[in-house]
């Protein structure tokens, strides 16, 4: 009998397979990183097949290494980085280029283009998304435009595009040996390119970035009975698990921490930070800088959307003071640091490394550290990149609250970043609502993999999955009113000097 679901978790700095039984547990896990390739400022870019390798090595090494075998899964789900663009041959299965990352942008002029022109209105009407860098339609269009041999081959049919979830699948499948070209709703609705009522792909909007419509997956529900093709036989599956679910990294930690009714929302912090509302079957479109998409969509039913607000850089920040700075050995030693202050000393640090996402939307924004004296310390400055991570998510709840009318009563909370204790008390602070964190905190392929074992009737229904859904600690509010309402005017201020810095 088959005990276990698997999920193949491609992230922006790691790929993971993680194993989980029926309660929702952890039984198994292996996770390798690969290579951040930055050839210019701006640009962010992953090796594809590297992806591909670390992908297969984990599914192989976690399987192994818990004593299973392929038959001891029930389903196996896929959740990856979204936005990041990967375009190859079917062919040869080689790639014409990087992945372009979702954090890159070097297509700031193709995304002002199209506002300059007038047809930013039809892409958030229809794909619920601003023109931006983050999107993947403008990097398929760069490839396009700025690699030889792949305009070609995407008008002769021999050129796919996919996020890294439709890379990844093509080699589960198979690969050149005939693998799925397929994708999911709701990576479908991160790429500018999707008709957000429709679910599918828009001409209009194909023609405003030149891009063939047979250069993209076939777009499908987000968990499927049917699965989305069989796995090679002579892959890390071994031909015999269901390829059952694909979601989006957020999307699935949405699913993760069962936020299944609207009004729901939680906050991953991860790379960059991810907060998602449900708004049911409703289509909200946002007047306050946040993203529309889709949350999910279990079979035929019928899809749940979100509002989205996607911060770019929060657990970066924190890994730019290890990396670049050297202030810090490792991400956990920011909190050591951090405690040796009472505050910021009044410095802020706005980390628009890749311009500012929501609820702005300024690509021309760069990051700044501000309101520096000689009192201050490498200690003020962890405290500040912690207090940026927390300032930056209450931006968006503000703006989620007068998009929705729906005031966040508890904020549920997953990711890496959550591990540190005296951000999520900042966090807390910053709101002035509690935080709450799962005792499983990898909600993103615990997300995936509740999509797939719903799918083939692992778990019988969602009221199931909260029944496995438990709190590990909570964090309530410290500061009073007045202490909250200045420091955050203090941020705001703090975000006014990072604009206008880079021509678009």
């Amino acid at each position: 009998m088959a005990d276990f679901v698997g999920a193949i978790d491609q992230g922006t700095t790691s790929t993971r397979f993680m194993i989980f039984d029926h309660d929702g547990r952890e039984r198994g896990r292996c996770q390798l990183e690969h290579e951040q390739i930055m050839p210019k400022a701006g640009w962010v870019e992953h090796s594809p097949v590297e992806i591909w390798e670390r992908t297969s090595a984990v599914v192989r090494n976690a399987i192994n290494a818990a004593g299973l075998v392929a038959s001891d899964f029930a389903a196996c789900g896929i959740t990856n980085q979204r936005e990041t663009t990967v375009v190859w041959n079917k062919r040869t299965g080689r790639p014409y280029h990087n992945a372009i990352v979702w954090q890159d942008t070097r297509t700031d002029r193709i995304a002002s283009a199209l506002e300059r022109a007038g047809h930013g209105e039809l892409i958030r009407s229809r794909a619920g998304l601003p023109p931006a860098t983050y999107f993947s339609a403008g990097k398929i269009q760069w490839i396009l435009e700025n690699v030889p041999g792949a305009r070609d081959d995407a008008e002769s049919g021999d050129a796919l595009f996919g996020n890294t979830d439709s890379w990844v699948l093509w080699h589960l499948t198979g690969g050149t040996r005939g693998g799925v070209h397929v994708t999911d709703v709701t990576n479908a609705s991160r790429t500018m390119l999707m008709d957000l009522e429709t679910l599918d792909w828009d001409d209009e909007l194909l023609g405003l970035f030149g891009i063939p419509r047979s250069m993209l997956p076939t777009i499908r529900s987000s968990s499927l009975a049917e699965g989305y093709g069989r796995a090679d036989e002579h892959g890390p599956l071994g031909g015999q698990v269901p390829l059952t679910a694909i979601l989006g990294d957020q999307q699935a930690a949405t699913v993760g921490q069962v936020c299944f009714d609207v009004g729901e929302a939680k906050n991953t912090y991860g790379t960059g930070n991810f907060l998602l509302l449900n708004t049911g079957r409703e289509i909200i479109r946002s007047e306050q800088g946040l993203l529309t998409t889709v949350a999910y969509r279990f079979g035929d039913q019928d899809p749940v959307y979100a509002l989205e607000g996607s911060i770019a850089v929060t657990g970066s920040a924190v890994q730019w003071l290890c990396d670049q700075l050297g202030i810090i050995s490792g991400a956990a030693q920011s909190e050591q640091l951090a405690r040796q202050v009472e505050d910021n000393g009044g410095m802020y640090f706005v980390p628009a490394f890749s311009g500012l996402f929501a609820p702005y939307w300024r690509s021309d924004a760069r990051g700044a550290i501000v309101g520096l004296s000689r009192y201050n310390t490498r200690a003020h400055l962890a405290r500040a990149t912690l207090e940026a991570i927390c300032y930056q998510s209450r931006d968006v709840v503000d703006a989620m609250a007068a998009d929705s009318g729906v005031s966040l009563e508890i904020l549920k909370v997953d990711g890496g970043v959550t591990a540190n204790d005296l951000c999520m008390q900042i966090q807390a602070d910053v709101l002035g609502v509690p935080v709450s964190r799962p005792v499983v905190a990898e909600t993103t392929a615990l997300g995936a993999a509740y999509a797939a074992g719903l799918a083939v009737g692992f778990w019988g229904s969602t009221d199931e999955l909260r029944a496995n859904w438990h709190e590990d600690r909570r964090w309530v509010p410290k500061w009073d009113d007045q202490q909250r309402a200045e420091g955050h005017a203090g941020w705001r201020k703090a975000v006014t000097r990072t604009l206008d810095w880079v021509e678009v």
